[in-house]
Parts: structure tokens; sequence; C-alpha cells
């Protein structure tokens, strides 16, 4: 898809409240200064929402949801934070032999109104106990939907160890390890839906380095029965991964629809 026509599809789908791929819009990303590690030592994020992928030219990333899980399952806490004007910045200490989980999410609500007294639009996000005290029940034209959205980058001292799932959410079961990519081997992903294989669900891949390209070239696959896609790596770099659904199983009788989002920053490494 070109960029001329591309910014057609977004002006379209916003005008009738349509979703865009992320990958194509204001991209959100965690990039890592190392992603496989032979010993412990530092390491440093940069967090961003860019309009071209892996370019912090748009707005820092919120870390509010922000969770480093350790390869025994203990929390990382980052250190040396910093939220700047196009990008946020920390520090982790990796102390230990495995892989690191680095996950940014958000559980919640999300929600639309109008004031009753001013007319003005508001909006809210938050969770659903804070919703119940900050939205009124009444308020005029209010839309109410519930999110889980997660954004990963993963990182490995030494040898590679599993990555586990929650059961909770759109979520990331890789067969072949994030930190065991390379150009001419196929790597094999899976993904789940509150615990069970999410089948027929696309998948969007793009190569990093859009702002030098016409076309964003991604590659879309399709998830099979099991909830797996297989991907061929057509050259070494950073990949941004993200696939999404929508469905009706909400916990808030206000909620119509429950979205989400899932979104990893993958290293390939050439052979």
């Amino acid at each position: 898809m070109s960029r001329s026509r591309f910014a057609l599809v977004v002006t379209t789908a916003l005008a009738f409240g349509l979703s865009v791929p992320l990958a194509r819009a204001h991209s959100s990303f965690l990039v890592p200064s190392s992603t496989v590690l032979s010993k412990p030592q530092w390491v440093t994020i940069d967090g961003a929402s860019g309009n071209d992928i892996f370019y912090f030219n748009h707005a820092p990333l919120r870390l509010d949801g922000l969770a480093v899980t350790a390869p025994d399952g203990s929390a990382v806490a980052p250190e040396n934070v910093v939220v700047g004007k196009l990008r946020s910045v920390f520090d982790l200490n990796l102390t230990q032999a495995g892989t690191y989980r680095v996950a940014n999410g958000f559980s919640g609500v999300t929600a639309r109104y109008k004031d009753a007294a001013t007319g003005q639009n508001k909006g809210f996000r938050g969770t659903a106990e804070n919703f119940a005290k900050e939205v009124p029940a009444d308020a005029p034209e209010l839309t109410v939907n519930e999110g889980i959205s997660r954004l990963e980058t993963f990182i490995t001292v030494g040898k590679p160890s599993a990555i586990q799932p929650t059961g909770k959410g759109l979520e990331f079961v890789p067969v072949t390890h994030p930190n065991d990519l390379f150009t001419g081997e196929a790597a094999t992903f899976g993904f789940l839906l509150d615990g069970q294989p999410a089948a027929d669900l696309e998948v969007e891949i793009v190569f990093g380095g859009t702002r030098y390209r016409d076309k964003i070239g991604e590659m879309t696959l399709k998830t099979d029965a099991k909830g797996q896609v297989k991907v061929n790596w057509p050259q070494p770099g950073l990949y941004r991964l993200e696939v999404s659904t929508r469905d009706g199983k909400t916990t808030l009788k206000q909620a119509k629809e429950r979205r989400l989002v899932y979104a990893a920053v993958l290293e390939v490494l050439p052979q």
C-alpha cells in the first residue's frame, strides 16, 4: 500500500469510527539496545509512538502499564526512567540467565460522552471501579468499551527460556523463541485468546525503515486452527508484529464490546 493511498484510507476510516492497523498509523513500540546478550549486563529501552515505525516523531510511550518479568518470574524495576517530549527511556539491569519479558499494557475501560452541563465532549480511560465513580451513569451520548492491549519485546541473557502465557486476553505463545529468529529460517508463532487457540486472526508484520519506503510492505498472515502462523523473514533487522480482535465478552454491563490488541517488537538476525 502506498503512503498516499493509506492517507485516504485513514481519513475515511476515522470519519466512520473504524479502527486502523497501528502499523500504518501512530505505531507504539519498545526498542531495546540489545535483544541477545552473552552475559548479564545493562540495557536501555526506548518507548514511543511514531508516524514511522521505530522513529521518535510523535509522542512518548506512557509507562503506567510497564511490567518487566525476569526469567524466574520475578518483577524487575526499571531504573533511570525519563519521559521526554517524543520518547520515554529506561534502563534495566539484567542479572539472570534466560529471557526477560518487557511489556507495557492496559486492561480496563474507555468511554466517550458529553458533559450534561456544558455539552463538551469528554473521555475516560481507566479501571471499571473508577469508571463508576467518575462517569455519570446518565451521561449523554455515552459509549463504553472494555479493552486489553499489550506491547512487548524480549531480551535473552545466555540460553533462552520459555515464555509463559497468563490465560488472559490476546497473547503471544511462540513456538520459535522470539530471540532465536534468523533470515532463511521460518519461525512459528502462536496466539491465544483467553487461554484458547486464537484461530482465523490476521497478523500484520512490518519491517522497520518505513520512513524511507513509499510502500509499507507489510506481511499479512492468518492464524490456523491452532492459532499459529509461520513467518519467513526477508531480511535482518527490527520488525513490528500486531494482531487484534474484538468480541462481546465484556464484564461491565455498559460496555458493548471488548477490544484486544497485541503487538511485539522482534529482532531478526542474519544467518
